[in-house]
């Protein structure tokens, strides 16, 4: 994320399945090049559509990448609907904010690649989300990247599951540290992966506490940009629709650019989360580099989300390849 709402984005521990050795060892570029040699630019072609339709496609398949990988490994166990007998992850509260285009655009491209015989129910819906997220990323102006592919479905999705295992945007420092840091991920990945928020939008409910109420002796949060507050205040008044919706980054908020880490220079960090990354002295000299340094701040996304994309990654009997990636085989 919602979160980037996107990313809402994201204690929990390696109990993902492999190690990211292991894991490593099995995924790999050009993974279908004998089964479905064509299989990224089909799933290009339809996720460059749907960009084309509604620019929610680029948060909302970044957002949703994000929460699979972050609850139980990269294994499209995000995108099983919930029957009478199990409520699954896309129903607990955390995701119930995952914008439906981010769920098409996997549905979309996933129809595409099973209507070429060769390829039928041989590409994972995990890979399917994992294509379609760098597609996005690029298409909205940022880095475009070699993807490793190799991942399986999973085979289990419980709204029980998600507890605890998403960033919230009260977080501090240490809460993110914390929660990436189960998954391997560094402080640096886990602001370059923060960076995400170039794009997206939030609802009110999510930073209305930094703008109203916020201490017994300053309304608004401190940290803010006084300008900044009173547009916040303005778009989200206190009777607030709260299906209403906030761009993430005030600036550039339809490009995926650096320009996120120069507004939390100046006090436009949305989330506490976000504005923590400044105002906490341990990773502001980060936010600085990346804030001068537009390539620098790519290649640390790049390999931040290759990183991802290896947590919890199902393999053998773990797994398998999903007819209807909303619907166990």
């Amino acid at each position: 994320m919602g979160r980037f709402c996107v990313i809402a984005l994201w204690s929990l521990s390696i109990c993902l399945g492999l190690s990211v050795n292991s894991v490593s060892a099995q995924l790999r570029q050009n993974y279908y090049a004998r089964v479905c040699p064509n299989v990224e630019s089909i799933v290009r072609n339809v996720v460059t559509q749907k960009f084309q339709q509604t620019f929610v496609t680029v948060p909302g398949t970044l957002r949703l990448f994000f929460h699979d990988c972050f609850v139980q490994g990269c294994d499209a166990s995000v995108i099983i609907q919930s029957t009478p007998s199990n409520q699954a992850e896309k129903d607990h509260p955390d995701n119930l904010s995952l914008a439906g285009d981010g769920f098409d655009t996997v549905i979309k491209a996933k129809a595409a690649v099973d209507a070429v015989p060769s390829c039928r129910n041989k590409v994972s819906c995990a890979d399917i989300l994992t294509m379609a997220t760098r597609d996005v990323v690029a298409l909205s102006g940022g880095p475009s990247y070699a993807v490793e592919l190799g991942r399986l479905d999973g085979l289990s999705s419980t709204a029980a599951s998600v507890n605890g295992k998403l960033p919230h945007p009260t977080f501090n420092l240490n809460q993110l540290n914390a929660l990436f840091a189960a998954h391997g991920l560094t402080q640096a990945d886990m602001i370059a992966l923060s960076g995400a928020h170039t794009v997206g939008f939030s609802h009110c409910s999510k930073f209305s506490n930094r703008i109203y109420n916020f201490s017994r002796t300053s309304p608004v949060d401190p940290t803010l940009d006084s300008n900044y507050a009173s547009q916040l205040q303005a778009e989200c008044p206190t009777s607030v629709d709260p299906r209403i919706a906030v761009n993430m980054d005030p600036n550039t908020p339809r490009i995926f650019d650096n320009v996120y880490f120069k507004n939390l220079q100046s006090g436009q960090g949305l989330f506490t989360s976000d504005q923590v990354l400044f105002t906490d002295g341990r990773s502001r000299s980060t936010v600085n580099a990346w804030a001068n340094d537009p390539a620098s701040f790519n290649r640390a996304f790049v390999a931040a989300m290759t990183k991802l994309g290896r947590v919890g990654v199902k393999t053998g009997s773990n797994g398998n390849i999903r007819r209807d990636c909303a619907v166990f085989n």
